[in-house]
């Protein structure tokens, strides 16, 4: 996802607005595509495309869900390169820098399909239909969602419950807290302009990550005895916290692995399958250190930190659960999606 301030100039990115705290818009195209149709998009295997980035948390998240449950038959993804320039993520790992199935550069292409013109931020992750070329949502808290609810005729045997219906209003309580202070609070401290702001987003950061600290010291999960919808949207946080947020967002009270129960949760899940190896730290790192040129003008991406101690064992089965619950782990991802050799952690 990214944020843009409507007077940025065409050579660069802004982000941070001086005086100013960060706001994020929060306005994304809320048509849904369900298993009755009822927005006009009827879930179909085939039909749809997930176009993410793997540099990008809120798309990662996408990653994580459509492996997890197996649609992967149903859903075909594309994905962006980990950099992008003030009008559009763009396909430039694909060859000719063309998306091979929609046949577009940009994916901005798909949104002005459908809305000429679209002056909010193009973002990912999307969901394009494939036949009319136009993007359908890119409501990406919705769109894991109704991965789970709506797309239940293509999840594989075996497929997580991630969304339990008994624990929904906890899942959706602990995952707007951590949504407002962790996921968006980084975002807060590293756009903030002004110290004021900075001061304030740093506080409930931290604060919350003592109350998460707190909270997973005696439950291997956040929300019930297995992974859900809660887990994966705090662990792409947790993953980008040290090579990224740590020093590029300023978010430098502790580092995660000065959180011994936090530290061991995100190793825990991160040797999940179906979560570690949909990360690539090498794009993480190029999208924020490259992209947000106002905070890091230089260009320079650092090359630490060690990520070796991400394979580490985290002795978290002690708590009790079961990751998947009633379900199974995911296969292997297909050989045409695995992070590159090199990108991911490396065992020491």
């Amino acid at each position: 996802m990214r944020t843009v301030r409507k007077d940025a100039q065409v050579t660069e990115n802004k982000y941070v607005e001086p005086g100013a705290e960060f706001t994020r818009d929060t306005n994304y195209i809320p048509t849904r595509i369900t298993a009755d149709g009822r927005d006009g998009y009827p879930v179909e295997a085939g039909r749809y495309r997930l176009v993410a980035a793997r540099a990008c948390p809120w798309a990662n998240r996408t990653l994580i869900v459509r492996r997890l449950l197996g649609l992967e038959d149903a859903l075909s993804l594309g994905l962006c390169g980990p950099t992008h320039d003030e009008r559009s993520w763009t396909f430039d790992l694909d060859p000719g820098g063309v998306d091979p199935v929609l046949r577009i550069p940009r994916l901005q292409d798909a949104y002005f399909a459908r809305y000429p013109g679209y002056d909010r931020g193009i973002t990912v992750p999307a969901v394009v239909d494939v036949p009319t070329g136009q993007v359908v949502t890119n409501d990406y808290p919705q769109i894991t969602l109704d991965f789970s609810t709506e797309w239940t005729q293509f999840h594989r045997e075996g497929a997580p419950d991630l969304y339990p219906e008994n624990l929904r209003d906890e899942i959706d309580e602990v995952a707007e807290l951590v949504y407002r202070d962790v996921n968006n609070g980084v975002y807060r401290c590293g756009f903030a302009g002004s110290q004021e702001s900075y001061d304030r987003a740093f506080d409930r950061l931290f604060a919350r990550l003592d109350w998460l600290e707190e909270r997973l010291g005696a439950r291997r999960y956040l929300v019930g005895e297995s992974i859900t919808e809660a887990d994966v949207r705090l662990f792409t946080t947790l993953v980008r916290f040290d090579p990224v947020y740590y020093g590029h967002f300023k978010c430098n009270r502790n580092r995660l692995v000065d959180f011994p129960a936090l530290w061991a949760y995100a190793r825990d899940l991160f040797q999940t399958p179906g979560f570690g190896d949909t990360v690539d730290f090498v794009q993480i790192k190029q999208h924020y250190y490259l992209v947000h040129t106002d905070v890091n003008p230089t260009g320079i991406v650092p090359k630490g930190p060690d990520l070796s101690n991400w394979l580490d064992p985290h002795g978290r089965e002690a708590l009790g659960g079961r990751p998947f619950g009633d379900g199974t782990p995911p296969p292997p991802p297909r050989p045409s999606e695995v992070v590159p050799d090199g990108h991911g952690a490396i065992a020491r």
